[in-house]
Parts: structure tokens; C-alpha cells; sequence
């Protein structure tokens, strides 16, 4: 059935594209036409029918368009490339010739076949000095119009193959560039969970059992999204408290998390494993090394065709002054990096002290759903 139906496309595309063809030269024809009614009505003063002027006009276009193939497929043979232009132009040369002279004859052929009546009456050989004179020159400068029509045509055709395999090869170096960056931070989370597993195996064993189901738990919702760029944010948050019920097991009381999700932004495409690292950085700097409790604050809205997320801690801040010259480690780093190579100048990501102390950390990228995606991919 598909296959009936891809070849009924290809014949519909075939019989649109002949008719634009023959539509095109009919209508140099009729241009013609009316350009020769004219010149015989006021400047030979000597009018002759509106059929007749059609005819002839007709005749001679429909017998370019017949004869055009066989010069568009010359022009693809012998495109006269700049190393062997010399060669093909031995080709062009005679060809455009013999052309210019065909085409006088067919012309008088078709009028003879037609009973064309000229006046006064002409012989066949007659009708040819006169198609000749009037025609040759003139089909020399539209064969060769044909032939540069045909390589302006070639040479647009490869440079959109150039840029479209240049567009390509991008889309590839941006996709591995963040497979690398997104490869990064699988270890990179690994390690550190496994770390603080193994710290606590000699402080609370339950509690490290605890911690290595949940990581298993965690590995396998990392796994079945191993190979998206970008899942939704539900998907994300989901994600995300797995991984803070590790790390609650880890810190017990010292760790109180608060979110405030807009349920309109739950279908929000976002890059896979982005909130992850923030609430990790959170918990280093902000929770890790007080003695007392802290809070984590996770943010997620739809604000003006762009998802808003952020994540805030209560703990000591950056050092005034000091926002821009922080040490981002690789979590940051790589989250910065992927913001850049998937939404480049629209998305915004930025850390600063909050109000009441704490480090907050935002990013605004658009907001986009898979069917938004998909939309898109098949335009």
C-alpha cells in the first residue's frame, strides 16, 4: 500500500512539474504572439489574424520546448567545469549549431503540416530562408540560455548538497559534543554517590543498604533515558527525587527540600539530567559543610513562551563580589556547556546570591513540548 501510494506522489509530482513546463512556454509563446500581432498591425501596417499570430508564436516556443530536453541534458553531460570547459565546448559549439538550424526546419514542417497559408504564397525552401534569417541567431542565444538556466540550476542543487552536508556534520558535532558532556556527568554523579555510600558504611550500615536500592533505582530511570538529550520536566523531577532520597538518607535531618512546580510546566522539554547537578552543587556548598540543618528550594514555572527553573540553597553564598569568578565544577560546567549547545543565545543561565543569603542558581530556556519538537522535525 505504501509503496502505491510513493509512486502515485512521484507521478503527481511529475505531472505538476510537466505542466509548469508547458505552461511556462506556452506563455512565451502568447507573449511572442502578441508581440508579433503588433509589429505587423503598426509597424508593417500590414495586420494578420490573431490566429495566425498565435499559431506561429506557439509553433515556434512548443518546438523549443520540444527540443529543450535534448539541450538541458547536453548542459548536464558537458556542464563546462573550469577543467574540461575546453573539451565540452567542442561539444556545445557544433551542438548549438545544428539545434539553431533544426529548429527553422521543424518550424516550417509543423506550418506546412497545418497548411499555414502564407501571402504571397511561398515554396518549402522559401519558408526556410525566411525562418532561417529571421530565427538562427536568435535560437544560438536561447540555446545557450538554455544551457546557463541548466548550470545555474546544477550549481544551486550542489550548493544546497553543500550546506545541507555541512548542517549535517554540524548537527553531529553538537549531538557528540554533548553525548561527551552528558557521559561526563554519569561518572562524575556515580562516584560521588558511591562515595558517600562509602562513608557511611561505617557510620550506619542500614543506612548505606538504604542508599546503594535507592542508587539502583536511580541507575535504572538514568538508563532508560540514557540516550535522550531532553526529556520532559516531569521526567526530570521524577528523576531528581530518586536522587534526593539519597541523599536525604545521607544527610537525615540536615536536609529539608521545598518545591514549587507550575503544573503548566511539566510538559516542558528540558536537557536530560539538568537539575540533578544544581541540587548537587546546592547540597556541597550549602548543606555539606554546616552542622546544622539547610534548605534546598526547587522553582519550576511557564513564564512568557520560556520555562523558568531554579534552585536555591540556604547555605553561605558566594563571597561578595566573587559571582563571576566562582570555580564551577564539572556538574556546572557541563549543565552551562549543554544550555549553550542545545538553545545557544536563548537560553540563560546565571548564579548569584539570593536576597537572604544562599546561592541561587537560575536557567530560562524555551518552553517547548515534544509535539512542539516533533512539529518542527517535520517541517
Amino acid at each position: 500500500m505504501w509503496g502505491s501510494m510513493k509512486e502515485t506522489m512521484i507521478l503527481q509530482q511529475r505531472w505538476v512539474r510537466w505542466s509548469l513546463i508547458l505552461a511556462f512556454w506556452t506563455l512565451l509563446g502568447v507573449f511572442f504572439g502578441i508581440q508579433l500581432y503588433l509589429i505587423n498591425a503598426l509597424e508593417y501596417r500590414h495586420p494578420i489574424a490573431w490566429r495566425q499570430a498565435m499559431f506561429w508564436a506557439l509553433s515556434d516556443w512548443y518546438i523549443w520546448a520540444a527540443l529543450s530536453p535534448l539541450v538541458w541534458w547536453l548542459a548536464r553531460l558537458f556542464h563546462l567545469s573550469r577543467y574540461s570547459w575546453s573539451q565540452d565546448l567542442r561539444v556545445h559549439l557544433p551542438a548549438c549549431v545544428i539545434v539553431a538550424l533544426c529548429h527553422p526546419l521543424l518550424l516550417v514542417a509543423v506550418t506546412q503540416l497545418f497548411g499555414w497559408k502564407s501571402d504571397p504564397p511561398l515554396t518549402v525552401f522559401e519558408r526556410f530562408q525566411g525562418a532561417f534569417a529571421i530565427k538562427f541567431h536568435w535560437n544560438l542565444v536561447t540555446y545557450w540560455v538554455i544551457v546557463g538556466v541548466s548550470l545555474a540550476l546544477d550549481y544551486y542543487h550542489k550548493y544546497r548538497e553543500r550546506e545541507l552536508a555541512a548542517a549535517q556534520l554540524e548537527a553531529r558535532l553538537a549531538q557528540a559534543q554533548l553525548e561527551a558532556l552528558k557521559m561526563q556527568l554519569h561518572p562524575h554523579f556515580l562516584f560521588n554517590t558511591l562515595h558517600a555510600i562509602s562513608a557511611l558504611m561505617y557510620s550506619d550500615l542500614d543506612a548505606a543498604d538504604r542508599m546503594l536500592a535507592r542508587l539502583s533505582e536511580l541507575l535504572r530511570l538514568a538508563l532508560h533515558n540514557v540516550g535522550a538529550q531532553e526529556v520532559t520536566l516531569k521526567q526530570e523531577l521524577n528523576f531528581l527525587e530518586h536522587y534526593l532520597e539519597i541523599e536525604q538518607t545521607r544527610f537525615a535531618d540536615r536536609l529539608s527540600v521545598r518545591m514549587e512546580i507550575d503544573p503548566a510546566a511539566l510538559e516542558a522539554q528540558v536537557p536530560n539530567l539538568l537539575l540533578q547537578p544544581l541540587v548537587e552543587n546546592a547540597i556541597r556548598h550549602g548543606i555539606a559543610p554546616r552542622e546544622e540543618a539547610g534548605r534546598i528550594e526547587i522553582y519550576a514555572r511557564r513564564t512568557n513562551g520560556t520555562l523558568q527553573l531554579q534552585v536555591r540553597d540556604d547555605g553561605p553564598g558566594l563571597p561578595e563580589g566573587q559571582e563571576l569568578k566562582f570555580n564551577e565544577g564539572i556538574g556546572l560546567a557541563n549543565t552551562r556547556a549543554r544550555l549553550q549547545q542545545l538553545h545557544g543565545a536563548a537560553q540563560r543561565f546565571e548564579l548569584r546570591n539570593g536576597a537572604d543569603g544562599g546561592l541561587v542558581v537560575s536557567v530560562t530556556i524555551p518552553f517547548k513540548t515534544q509535539a512542539d519538537a516533533d512539529e518542527r522535525g517535520n517541517l
